[in-house]
């Protein structure tokens, strides 16, 4: 009997190890090819983007298209000046008024907010998340414009236009499309996203940690600055540049409220137009070569703004490792 349940332990031992071992190179096989995958997809898309863009560069050359502001399809003379301000402005606008807010909302549901009332304000985070991008376009061009056309831009004018130096930034007609609209649009789109990561990311720092900054009587403030930001600040980042690359690249709401001038202007409140909303506007319009491939060769330049981004982001917290590890 004993020698039969060995000789059956044996052969299950083979057959399950078999499984195993064709299961490993399964696994390992599937793993392989889907990270070769995403390597050729972004090289075929750099690609594409460099063979699509060459007739724009070898005709103006990179550097004279990135600094030319003129577009005019009639003459054939394009440049990717404006469209890349206006790309870098808006992110900008939108990660100044978006980054703080979501910050607070996360210290909020966090540290704050009593338990009864952490779910509802979670889940209302992670609605505005999925409302799709036109929506957030359509109620920007029909509500939000004219409201800070008649109500918030003359308060602007009225205060910050008359500062020196950021004065001129604060200065124009009233009439609701434009940059700083956009930047507002793309802030209020990019909040939910940074505050779910940043919440999500909060809510993982131990307990232990917490509660021994407060037994020694730091403040919440104290405590989410010196414990929880230092313990997550991986996190944080991942979420802001998240954010940003949203801002980066978000279409059809900067195309309702942007205004889609190519010109530029030292105002804010004037209209104009950003790489993305270029793109969606005028490619099915472009009826040349190299119409077509100044659009392409924007697209490009929007590729390399955003792996600029990253590259800066993967800096800052090779630094900051650095730091904490000289201080240990």
């Amino acid at each position: 009997m004993a020698g039969t349940l060995a000789v059956l332990t044996r052969l299950g031992t083979g057959v399950f190890g078999r499984d195993r071992a064709v299961g490993d190179r399964l696994l390992g096989g599937l793993a392989w090819l889907a990270a070769v995958g995403v390597l050729v997809l972004l090289g075929g898309t750099i690609v594409m983007l460099i063979k699509g863009a060459q007739p724009a560069f070898s005709r103006f050359g990179f550097w004279t298209f990135l600094t030319t502001a003129e577009w005019n399809p009639v003459t054939e003379i394009f440049g990717g000046l404006s469209p890349t301000v206006g790309t870098l402005v808006t992110s900008a606008i939108a990660l100044i008024i978006g980054l703080p807010v979501s910050f607070g909302i996360a210290v909020f549901v966090t540290q704050m907010a009593p338990v009864w009332l952490k779910r509802p304000i979670s889940m209302a985070i992670e609605l505005l998340a999925a409302i799709p991008s036109i929506i957030y376009g359509m109620w920007g061009l029909f509500v939000f414009a004219p409201f800070f056309a008649d109500h918030i831009q003359p308060v602007l004018t009225a205060t910050l236009g008359e500062v020196p130096l950021i004065g001129p930034l604060f200065q124009g007609p009233p009439i609701g499309v434009s940059v700083f609209t956009a930047g507002i649009v793309l802030a209020i789109m990019i909040i939910p996203f940074i505050a779910s990561v940043m919440r999500e990311v909060f809510e993982i720092t131990p307990a232990p940690y917490k509660e021994s900054a407060y037994g020694l009587g730091c403040t919440t403030w104290e405590v989410v600055w010196h414990v929880i930001l230092p313990y997550t600040r991986i996190g944080v980042v991942g979420g802001v540049m998240l954010g940003l690359g949203r801002a980066l690249g978000e279409t059809m709401a900067v195309t309702f409220v942007i205004g889609n001038a190519h010109d530029l202007h030292l105002s804010l409140f004037l209209p104009g137009n950003t790489i993305a909303s270029t793109i969606a506007n005028e490619f099915t319009e472009a009826d040349g070569e190299l119409y077509t491939a100044s659009l392409v060769a924007l697209g490009l330049i929007l590729f390399l703004i955003t792996f600029i981004v990253l590259a800066i982001s993967r800096f800052m917290l090779y630094r900051l490792a650095q730091r904490e590890g000289v201080r240990s």
